[in-house]
């Protein structure tokens, strides 16, 4: 994707004098033609500013329209650099619309216009996360492949960065997960070289996600850990909520579900922090699940109430009912049948 920093110039939008053709005396052959220039250039850059600050809005599909409009004017008039502007907008438009296949379509016109390398490598890009998103994994490595080497070239470890990481997501999608983690590792070398935390945190759980998905069960909750470390000194309590979900599903798996009572305990501390009752009710649902497997029925019971108290409170009745039927399974296990009759 596009990141910080791309958008420094976009913005101009000075409309350039088209000279008439003159005669050896000075004398105008096109002075009409030229007014009319003059005339379809300034609604051209009307439209493209329009189209820009109607992005900034969120406004998307009025902001395809003017955009699209204002492209086929500068092409009229074979203004190169206005064209590759209002194409770059589009291909971040589009993008943000779910518009794949049209980001593609207009990333190669754009890239057909030759513009400099720096706006080559964004366009490249976003055209390698849309064939991602499409499905088409050769085609975003080899885009993003592309970009990336530009970057380098540029010697711009922002995009660098951002490119390594892409190649990642593009591979593991593709089932290469091998080599999506040397693209974690390679990002995550640079990250801790520029200090950047926001950065490794990410990255952290990515390369925790791909050893989850190999089954390196150990490996992942190392990696998980060392992100919630980060996520903890930034302050950021929601992206620890979702890491220790990650953590107790890679315990789950190894049978530890003394560890998975334990990072469900701080999830649910977490949630109730932030009040996040989505995240609550799946803890104490989860909780439920940790104590019976166990073998802690009579534990499993007080969460089982917590999940039912706070599904009444919310009115979830697929919670509720999901949290009766645990309730009475419970009971069932303890051999208390009166008990288990009150909820009937």
């Amino acid at each position: 994707m596009w990141k910080d920093g791309y958008y420094s110039n976009l913005n101009d939008t000075t409309v350039p004098v088209y000279p008439s053709e003159t005669d050896e005396n000075g004398e105008s052959h096109n002075q009409g033609f030229s007014e009319k220039n003059q005339e379809l250039l300034t609604t051209a850059c009307s439209q493209l500013q329009e189209g820009i600050q109607q992005q900034k809005e969120g406004q998307l599909q009025f902001a395809i329209v003017s955009l699209t409009e204002s492209w086929k004017k500068f092409q009229l008039l074979g203004d190169l650099s206005k064209q590759i502007k209002a194409l770059r907008y589009l291909t971040l438009v589009a993008y943000n619309h779910g518009e794949y296949q049209f980001v593609i379509n207009y990333g190669h016109e754009c890239l057909s216009l030759e513009p400099e390398l720096k706006i080559q490598e964004q366009i490249l890009s976003y055209m390698g996360n849309a064939y991602r998103h499409l499905g088409d994994y050769e085609s975003a490595i080899q885009s993003l492949d592309r970009g990336l080497e530009i970057a380098k070239q540029l010697d711009d470890k922002k995009s660098w960065l951002a490119g390594l990481n892409n190649l990642g997501l593009a591979y593991k999608f593709s089932g290469n997960l091998p080599l999506a983690i040397q693209f974690y590792e390679q990002s995550l070398t640079i990250l801790q070289e520029i200090q950047d935390q926001w950065g490794e945190e990410q990255v952290f759980k990515n390369l925790g996600d791909a050893y989850y998905t190999l089954s390196y069960y150990e490996k992942a909750i190392a990696y998980y850990q060392k992100s919630v470390q980060i996520a903890e000194s930034l302050n950021k309590p929601r992206n620890m909520i979702r890491l220790f979900k990650n953590i107790a599903t890679s315990y789950y798996a190894l049978g530890d579900y003394g560890q998975v009572i334990v990072c469900y305990k701080q999830r649910l501390k977490l949630a109730r922090e932030v009040k996040d009752t989505r995240s609550q009710e799946q803890s104490l649902k989860n909780l439920g699940i940790a104590c019976e497997a166990n073998g802690n029925y009579r534990q499993a019971i007080t969460y089982h109430k917590q999940r039912l108290e706070l599904a009444r409170e919310t009115q979830d009745s697929r919670s509720e009912r999901q949290t009766l039927a645990s309730l009475k399974a419970a009971y069932y296990a303890l051999g208390e049948y009166t008990a288990l009759m009150a909820f009937e």
